[in-house]
């Protein structure tokens, strides 16, 4: 893998580095010879996540902190992969202008700040769940693009593809804006606004039954973190991916009841499922993406099955367990988490 020998010696800014893409990113990028820096207000992520290794400096700050993107910036970054998200579907919804100051205002800052310090290549993390819409036939291809968006999530992540387009048009920065789906593994502390496998991991593990939103028959494509990071990396330098918009995704769906009793099995719970109300804004009924443009552009092959990934994901959490119970960021009690899981 040629492509990976192009970090030795580079330096890169991670913007959300300590949640579970961007610190599986930042170990791997410090492993590949790069000088990582890590910006992180922590408000997603936990400080225990980020990797201690040589050549990662953490600085604890937001992208709306035009001070800590002084300091970041500083470094003259060659490459800025930008992570760090108001997350995610739920939140917006309960925060809207929080969600477009950091999503909207925050992406824009730091494209700004790229194109003064005279960074190489913008990585923008887009969404899978926020361009489709809830119509889109599929598989989800990328030149399908809906203006029918339900949350404040998908707008402002939208918003971001756009700003990024125009920073390529009138400005000349690289910008490459692949689009996540449905990503899980070792690395993301479950809570209230999270996704539904750290949460249904946590509560299974529990010994509690798991909330089942809608009729469960629901799918969703669920992408291992690690499939991501290589993504991501492929993204970082090759050239066929410069200006364009792909999937990193594993271009198979599974339904949420099953997801719920694969977890359940690997975890030894006997408590089944519960059934709660669907969520008003959650109208899709079936995600399932094409990843054909991601490997005929940057040669992404999704490799993780879901059994392996959930695995890996289960033994993560029996080894941290007692730091996931001192992090895990749900409201007053478990029950309330149960109610507004966020299974996205």
């Amino acid at each position: 893998m040629h492509y990976l020998n192009a970090y030795n010696g580079k330096t890169i800014l991670v913007t959300g580095g300590a949640g579970a893409i961007g610190s599986n990113l930042c170990r791997r990028l410090a492993e590949l010879g790069a000088q990582v820096i890590i910006l992180d207000d922590l408000s997603s992520g936990v400080r225990w996540n980020v990797p201690s290794l040589p050549g990662v400096l953490f600085v604890e700050g937001d992208v709306l902190d035009e001070v800590k993107l002084k300091r970041v910036f500083f470094e003259r970054p060659q490459i800025v992969f930008h992570l760090a998200a108001f997350f995610a579907n739920q939140n917006s919804v309960d925060h809207p202008e929080r969600d477009l100051m950091v999503n909207g205002l925050g992406t824009l800052r730091l494209l700004e700040y790229s194109v003064l310090a005279g960074a190489e290549r913008f990585v923008y993390a887009s969404s899978g769940c926020s361009i489709y819409g809830s119509e889109s036939p599929l598989p989800l291809r990328e030149e399908f693009m809906s203006m029918h968006l339900s949350t404040p999530y998908q707008i402002t992540k939208m918003l971001g593809e756009l700003y990024c387009n125009f920073f390529h048009h009138h400005y000349g920065l690289k910008v490459v804006k692949p689009r996540f789906f449905n990503s899980y593994g070792p690395g993301e502390v479950p809570g209230q606004y999270r996704n539904v496998i750290p949460n249904f991991i946590y509560w299974a593990m529990k010994g509690l039954p798991l909330p089942i939103t809608g009729s469960g028959e629901e799918t969703r494509d669920f992408t291992y973190v690690g499939d991501i990071v290589d993504g991501l990396l492929r993204a970082g330098v090759m050239e066929s991916a410069v200006g364009e918009e792909f999937n990193l995704a594993s271009g198979k769906e599974t339904r949420i009841l099953d997801l719920a009793h694969m977890i359940n099995e690997a975890t030894g719970n006997k408590a089944g499922v519960r059934y709660v109300e669907r969520r008003k804004w959650d109208t899709k009924s079936r995600l399932l993406a094409s990843v054909d443009k991601a490997r005929r552009l940057i040669g992404y092959e999704p490799s993780t099955p879901l059994e392996v990934g959930l695995a890996n994901t289960v033994q993560w959490f029996r080894e941290n367990w007692d730091r996931i119970e001192a992090s895990a960021r749900f409201g007053p009690g478990v029950s309330a988490a149960v109610r507004d899981v966020v299974a996205q």
